[in-house]
């Protein structure tokens, strides 16, 4: 009976504990997960018929499930150029459109485009003197007919400082780390073969003064406390018809700096970068003949392009001939009759992920801003740039360059490196690993059919989709 008893009492505190275990299971139990066959991957779309521009989604990216899609595949253990930024050319005009804005318009605007944490551009190229997006031609050292200063007593930058460097230290105040390059469209007339702003060149007897110009404009600029990062020789050399312009020969550039340029910043020790060619993809060769200068190259940075003419593959031929110089994209227009969707398409597929699977540390777009006419422009510049912003009074409309521009500036910042990442036609795309240890990929539609595809990643791999000609960021944080 006693062994009865007991044998009870062990069964039924057995079935006690039995009872508390699954209470306590049921207690523990987490519900399932609503979003367990989703990604934490953000995406960010702009669809060319604009129903989405760089419009974060709601929903977050679809793991990778098992399909016949192609799959861009990412290996962050091989590594490409590091990136110094994304952004524009803050020409004069668009300075003076920002500059008469009210204060607090053009903070809105300001912040909005050079705050990290917006949309957060980190690069500029501006001209050193006028481009011809400037009201009119000028330079630091503009005189009457007949006249020479080769002591430049009379340099002043007093031009600039009616717009472009009151908007530049806003800038900076915004965002100090901001990069600044500096192109010339024109030196003084009087220094040129022809006395005009227009074509002409430079004259021999005049290169030790121009190499002083230079090395005056970085000095007055930093008296502004504005650093200029890198300047280039002459924007577009062979392309001398621009109001203003200079024609400059390969031969002669390497010959300007070598002797002149290089030893000048030298002497006044001047860090800034010296960036050469500055004009199209259609002539690799011009770049690569001033690096076989050996007494050039040793002052030069790299070299800077446009995409006016010529593949944008033919940047990998400078890279793969001096893999130690440095490629910057510095301009691509955009035309005012232009389809918002081609653009889309085109500069994103050339540019974004073109220049930079081809080396290139920088993509800038032509121009910031313009109001609805297109002006200012000096007589014979471009009449037809339409401004990654249109911007009348204080009224701003955000352009397609705007768009283009924000898909890379926002999410690879400053010292983010280019991974490598599988190509595909139909899919262009090109990937980075940012300095907070972010993932980037930016993928765009080539096709005309809607496209499902894959992004394999060491982390976690999706299965996404875009419409025919979107753009797509995604972002792995």
């Amino acid at each position: 009976m006693k062994h009865s008893v007991s044998l009870i009492l062990l069964c039924f505190i057995l079935l006690k504990c039995s009872s508390s275990n699954s209470t306590t299971n049921e207690l523990d139990v987490t519900p399932p997960n609503q979003n367990e066959n989703y990604s934490s991957v953000d995406l960010y779309l702009t669809k060319p018929d604009k129903s989405e521009l760089f419009t974060l989604q709601s929903a977050k990216v679809p793991l990778y499930t098992q399909n016949i899609n192609f799959s861009i595949t990412l290996d962050p253990e091989i590594t490409y150029q590091e990136m110094d930024g994304f952004g524009f050319s803050l020409t004069g005009g668009s300075a003076l459109h920002l500059n008469n804005m009210s204060v607090s318009a053009r903070t809105t605007i300001l912040e909005d485009l050079f705050e990290p944490n917006n949309m957060g551009v980190s690069y500029l190229r501006v001209s050193i003197g006028a481009s011809d997006l400037d009201v009119e031609p000028f330079s630091y050292n503009d005189l009457p007919d007949g006249e020479t200063d080769e002591n430049l007593d009379n340099f002043s930058i007093e031009k600039d400082k009616e717009n472009l460097i009151p908007v530049l230290k806003e800038v900076l105040a915004i965002n100090p780390n901001i990069k600044i390059m500096g192109s010339p469209w024109s030196p003084p007339t009087w220094m040129k073969t022809n006395n005009s702003s227009i074509g002409g060149s430079l004259k021999p007897e005049y290169y030790a003064t121009y190499a002083n110009y230079f090395v005056k404009y970085i000095e007055a600029y930093r008296t502004e406390g504005i650093a200029i990062d890198a300047i280039t020789i002459q924007n577009e050399p062979l392309h001398d018809g621009n109001n203003p312009s200079m024609y400059m020969e390969a031969i002669d550039q390497a010959e300007f700096i070598k002797n002149h340029l290089g030893p000048a910043f030298e002497a006044a020790n001047i860090n800034t970068k010296i960036v050469v060619w500055d004009h199209n993809a259609d002539n690799p060769s011009y770049p690569i003949t001033i690096f076989d200068d050996a007494e050039a190259n040793k002052y030069i940075d790299g070299s800077a392009f446009h995409l006016y003419g010529g593949s944008i593959d033919n940047l990998s031929t400078v890279h793969n001939s001096y893999p130690d110089k440095n490629l910057y994209f510095t301009e691509q227009w955009v035309g005012v009759n232009s389809d918002f969707k081609d653009n889309l398409l085109w500069h994103t597929r050339e540019l974004i992920v073109g220049a930079t699977r081809n080396w290139c540390k920088t993509v800038l777009e032509w121009n910031l801003a313009a109001n609805s006419s297109l002006e200012p422009h000096t007589p014979g510049g471009c009449t037809q740039c339409l401004g990654a912003l249109t911007i009348n009074g204080n009224n701003v409309q955000k352009n397609v360059a705007y768009y283009i521009i924000a898909h890379a500036s926002k999410f690879v910042r400053p010292g983010s490196v280019r991974i490598k990442s599988n190509y595909d036609s139909e899919l262009p795309n090109v990937a980075f690993e940012t300095p907070n240890g972010n993932i980037v990929v930016i993928v765009v539609n080539n096709s005309t059919i809607d496209k499902s595809f894959n992004i394999k990643t060491t982390r976690e791999s999706i299965t996404t989709s875009l419409d025919a000609g979107a753009v797509g960021t995604y972002v792995w944080q």
